[in-house]
């Protein structure tokens, strides 16, 4: 990446980004304190984590304040993202290791823990189980695994009812109607979205056991579950 090009992601750039997620996602905090409670209950004080999606930081800088002897192994497709997280981490980035692509660029580990919050609805749908084979073979043997993203039901008219409501809900104020137009079609055009029911069996099918849901906002769902 070229000397200069960390510049190009400092103030207006993360202050920008860090505005998003918060008015998108509904409970944006609570889900990374429920996600940070739920990996204290099996990973010990000086666990390492796998942190997929990691682009921008925010869910690593969360974990690395509730945790502070955990260390992270934080994963994105994005090197503009990621130089995004190296800003917004940088008061934990001696516990911390960012890597470029997708979980074939993980470290093997074995991990004490796994996250993906946000994420996966970015990811297509012919790599899903094959991501989440990854992460499962990347845990140790009962190791926690939280799972959060866009997910509702996919029949019509149910599917469009909730995108429209999805764009809705994360849009500025007084958003003009073209953009909140552009934005359902891209939703629907770009996300790869499933139901609940066929998010949770394919948790089961790459490993996981004891999936359970445990945050409903929305159209956004999260589960935890087991190696």
């Amino acid at each position: 990446m070229p000397q200069n090009h960390e510049s190009n992601f400092a103030g207006n750039a993360v202050n920008s980004y860090l505005e998003g997620p918060p008015r998108q996602v509904p409970g944006f905090a609570s889900l990374h304190r429920m996600t940070a409670m739920l990996l204290a209950e099996r990973t010990q004080e000086n666990g390492r984590i796998l942190v997929l999606g990691a682009g921008g930081g925010l869910e690593l800088k969360a974990l690395a304040d509730f945790g502070q002897g955990w260390s992270f192994d934080g994963i994105d497709p994005s090197g503009d993202m990621l130089q995004l997280a190296r800003h917004v981490v940088v008061d934990h980035s001696e516990r911390i290791g960012l890597h470029q692509g997708t979980i074939d660029a993980a470290p093997d580990g074995p991990f004490d823990a796994a996250t993906c919050l946000l994420t996966f609805h970015h990811v297509p749908l012919e790599q899903r189980l094959d991501t989440l084979k990854g992460i499962h073979r990347r845990l140790k043997p009962g190791a926690t695994f939280v799972l959060a993203h866009v997910s509702f039901p996919q029949t019509e008219p149910q599917r469009t009812l909730w995108i429209d409501r999805h764009i809705a809900y994360g849009a500025p104020e007084a958003a003009d109607e073209a953009k909140l137009e552009n934005a359902r079609t891209a939703m629907r055009e770009r996300l790869c979205i499933l139901s609940p029911d066929e998010e949770e069996a394919m948790l089961h099918q790459a490993g996981f056991s004891d999936v359970t849901l445990f945050y409903a906002a929305f159209s956004f769902k999260g589960w935890v579950a087991y190696a």
